[in-house]
């Protein structure tokens, strides 16, 4: 039987809606967009369901910690986009609600002669966030 894809990913976050401030800000502009809410199945809080793209993640509340870049866990995630100016405006909506930017917007791998354009961000949780476009990605549908 053929894989699907990888459906969902949930994100334990210290503020619900702060995060969401930040992912809308960054990426709504864009097409990201509320699919639902639902209670989860410990029954205690809610997940929050954001599609973009063919792809989803859920938030909901952690339920304490803090998250360390490149302890076990999530390394980080990667929205792509079709063109470098969209790239640049998540860029400009990560800045409007103070995302901590490791690295603006630019073209990567060029001695590979890749169109790699991306920026590469912190959520107000820590967690890497990227993201880029590439017209020549493997995983691009024709």
């Amino acid at each position: 039987m053929p894989a699907r894809g990888i459906q969902h990913i949930d994100l334990a976050v210290g503020d619900v809606k702060r995060s969401l401030a930040f992912y809308y800000a960054m990426l709504g502009g864009l097409g990201l967009a509320e699919r639902y809410r639902m209670p989860t199945y410990r029954g205690t809080e809610e997940v929050i369901y954001l599609d973009f793209g063919v792809q989803g993640f859920g938030l909901r509340p952690a339920d304490g910690g803090d998250y360390r870049h490149y302890d076990v866990g999530i390394k980080h995630l990667a929205f792509e986009v079709d063109r470098p100016d969209e790239v640049d405006e998540a860029y400009q909506g990560c800045l409007s609600v103070g995302g901590k930017i490791q690295s603006p917007p630019g073209y990567h791998y060029v001695d590979d002669d890749e169109d790699y354009y991306a920026f590469f961000a912190f959520d107000p949780d820590g967690i890497r966030v990227e993201v880029f476009s590439w017209l020549n990605s493997p995983f691009r549908s024709a």
